[in-house]
């Protein structure tokens, strides 16, 4: 029986054992009867369960029952004293009947206890209170029979209830221990069919468990030395007494369990540990030795441009990034290999060295290809970055050839053709450089390694030695037909000079259709008061756009005019480049800024047109103006006119720009406000006509 089950009972307090003792050393069991009608089950549970706590070597010695009957009657008295008789009548010693001091002499000689001796089983005996003390030294007396023995009824039974839950919990957590202790000694074989239900947990917190009976048993040890401070001696009952040896018992298989299981938990641990690095070295090896290296026998080319050399890198790069991570991954797994190694177990030593070994080989072979790869294509960036400089340098003397401006003297002309002899003595240097990459690089192909381990691979490398010898002989020849066109530039320099007149023009047309954009949206603003004046500013509008759209035709035709003479001279022009898009970019926003002027007048002309009609006087057709759809039609282009009144034209660019100042799209809003409420006003008096007539 548990304290927790019958709590309730036991908070009562219908019987106690204080922890005091008769001149036999026996316990002393007190039952304090109240005023109040004593539940004699509740009495009994109370007794069998406080019974059952002491030793069988404290019940031999006997008990001493004190009934105090002092607040309760004759008859209660009696029927506990014959109850003792079934509860404890082998245990029981003497009873002492605690009595009030007159009130039962008369009825106590119609009923003589010491006569019933015999069919009792033990001795009863009725005392006062105060003469309690002949048959019990007064330090094991509580002080409600003038002792000085301190009892604290509830510090006793929470002290019951933490001792007896910590006594369930250890033991089931010791039975769980065990069988997680004793599971993890079996064989190896009988470990691995069993490792799922050796993976379990225990119910319980041991760290907790373990506390909680340590705080338990500093308190049950710290009560012995309680009565010295206050000067009152106190001695520990004795379920306390032996409930010490029992919690320091279970504490200590605790600990032995527990340090059993943690190092089972260690080892556990480690052989997990020990199968990860086993698991993640041959994901490492199977995917460097697998698509790591088929993406770098994927990758063999070296480009042919700057921009496809920079593509590559950048394709090299992204497999260097996934190297990396598996690279970080040989990181990790080195020291926790290290770190297993450092701790010495003999039979995994061999395991382990095995596999660092074979995963620094692989990882270090894949890096040293990775890096291979990386220096043939800076090479080969390099090379190309040569070419282009010096394609560069070539198109500019070209230009220089055939967009030279008309000298004004022949000072000019000497400056002219120094100017020349230094281009060309500059693209002598810059071929010679350009060789010396080329030569570099092509000796770095012919000592491309294989990228298999210790295959012979066959690499392409024939489109790549063409391409290199390629770009150097054709930057040859166009330095040689760059030397060869110095004759000619003279005839190319009225068509430069046509060249800049287009370029200067269409600038012009740029700057022109950017005024006409700005004029659209400063000074076009208004919806007009009327329809008619609608359709005017909408024909006005028209004849505004034919205008726009004539100055960027003649932009368009001026920069393929620029481009038709930039072809001719093989050149480029100093401000097309960036003329034609300006230009598109300007015709693009006026094209949305006047569709959305279009559009404006186009609903402002609908909305005048209907609400005039239906303002105007016309009694003799009131079915067709009493149409409640073309009041819900002007209503809903009413309220479309002055949303889109307050939302910007938004450019392809995803700029935004509005119309006019707010104060004019304020004004221009309130009129057509002022318009929806004259037509509302038409709808009520035609929907309520007894209205108008009570009014007039």
């Amino acid at each position: 029986m548990e304290a927790s089950v019958i709590l309730p009972i036991l908070k009562k307090k219908l019987a106690f054992l204080s922890g005091g003792k008769d001149r036999r050393s026996g316990l002393i069991l007190t039952i304090p009867l109240c005023l109040e009608q004593t539940n004699m089950d509740e009495l009994s549970v109370t007794l069998d369960y406080l019974l059952s706590i002491p030793s069988e070597k404290c019940k031999a010695r006997g008990f001493t029952v004190i009934v105090d009957g002092r607040k309760s009657q004759w008859n209660v008295v009696k029927t506990v004293v014959l109850m003792l008789q079934n509860v404890v009548p082998a245990e029981v010693s003497l009873v002492c009947v605690v009595k009030p001091d007159e009130f039962w002499d008369k009825k106590v000689t119609h009923f003589c206890f010491w006569k019933e001796k015999d069919r009792l089983g033990f001795e009863v005996i009725l005392v006062s209170a105060n003469k309690l003390t002949r048959y019990i030294e007064p330090c094991q007396l509580t002080e409600d029979f003038g002792g000085s023995l301190t009892y604290d009824h509830m510090d006793w039974l929470n002290k019951r209830l933490v001792f007896e839950k910590f006594t369930k919990e250890s033991t089931s957590l010791l039975d769980e221990l065990a069988l997680i202790n004793n599971g993890s000694d079996k064989g190896n074989e009988q470990e691995k069919e069993r490792s799922v239900d050796l993976n379990f947990l225990p119910s319980v917190d041991p760290e907790t468990v373990l506390q909680t009976g340590h705080e338990l048993l500093s308190e049950l040890q710290q009560r012995r030395f309680n009565g010295s401070d206050g000067g009152v001696s106190w001695s520990p009952m004795d379920d306390e007494l032996l409930a010490q040896p029992q919690v320091m018992k279970l504490l200590d298989s605790l600990r032995e369990q527990y340090t059993r299981y943690q190092e089972v938990c260690r080892q556990r641990s480690k052989r997990t540990q020990l199968e990860e690095i086993q698991q993640k070295v041959i994901q490492v090896v199977n995917w460097l030795e697998g698509p790591g290296s088929e993406q770098l026998r994927a990758q063999w080319g070296i480009g042919d441009s700057i921009r496809a050399s920079q593509a590559l890198q950048q394709k090299h790069e992204e497999i260097e990034s996934q190297h990396s991570e598996w690279f970080a991954v040989y990181v990790e797994l080195n020291q926790q290999i290290a770190a297993l190694l450092n701790a010495g177990d003999e039979e995994d030593l061999v395991e382990l060295k095995s596999l660092q070994q074979q995963l620094s080989d692989v990882c270090y072979r894949q890096a040293s290809q990775l890096e291979f790869r990386q220096n043939l294509l800076q090479a080969a960036l390099e090379f190309h970055g040569v070419a282009q400089d010096l394609s560069q340098q070539l198109d500019g003397l070209l230009g220089m050839l055939c967009v030279d401006v008309a000298p004004a003297d022949g000072a000019s002309i000497q400056q002219t053709l120094k100017l020349l002899e230094e281009k060309l003595k500059s693209v002598d240097v810059g071929l010679q450089g350009l060789r010396e990459k080329g030569q570099g690089l092509l000796d770095q192909i012919s000592n491309q390694a294989s990228w298999a381990y210790g295959k012979d691979v066959t690499i392409e490398n024939k489109e790549n030695v063409d391409h290199i010898q390629g770009v150097m002989e054709d930057m040859q020849l166009r330095k040689q037909r760059c030397e060869d066109m110095v004759d000619v530039r003279r005839l190319k320099m009225l068509q430069m000079v046509q060249l800049f007149k287009c370029e200067e023009d269409a600038s012009q047309a740029v700057e022109w259709l950017s005024e006409l954009l700005e004029a659209l949206l400063k000074t076009h603003i208004r919806l007009g008061d009327d329809a008619q004046e609608t359709k005017v500013l909408l024909e006005k509008h028209r004849k505004f756009v034919d205008v726009a759209q004539s100055t960027y035709d003649y932009g368009r035709q001026l920069l393929q005019a620029t481009v038709v003479l930039c072809q001719s001279l093989r050149c480029t022009s100093r401000s097309s480049g960036d003329t034609l898009p300006r230009l598109n970019r300007v015709w693009k926003q006026f094209t949305v800024a006047s569709e959305e002027r279009v559009h404006r007048l186009e609903m402002a002309v609908a909305f005048h047109s209907n609400a005039e009609k239906i303002l105007q006087d016309c009694p003799e057709e009131p079915e067709a103006i009493n149409d409640e759809e073309q009041f819900e039609e002007i209503e809903a282009v009413g309220k479309s006119l002055l949303d889109r009144l307050t939302v910007p034209v938004v450019y392809p660019d995803g700029t935004e720009q509005y119309f006019g100042s707010p104060s004019d799209m304020a004004s221009t809003a309130e009129h057509i406000r002022d318009r929806m409420k004259l037509v509302s006003l038409k709808r009520q008096q035609l929907r309520h006509p007894e209205m108008v007539t009570a009014e007039s």
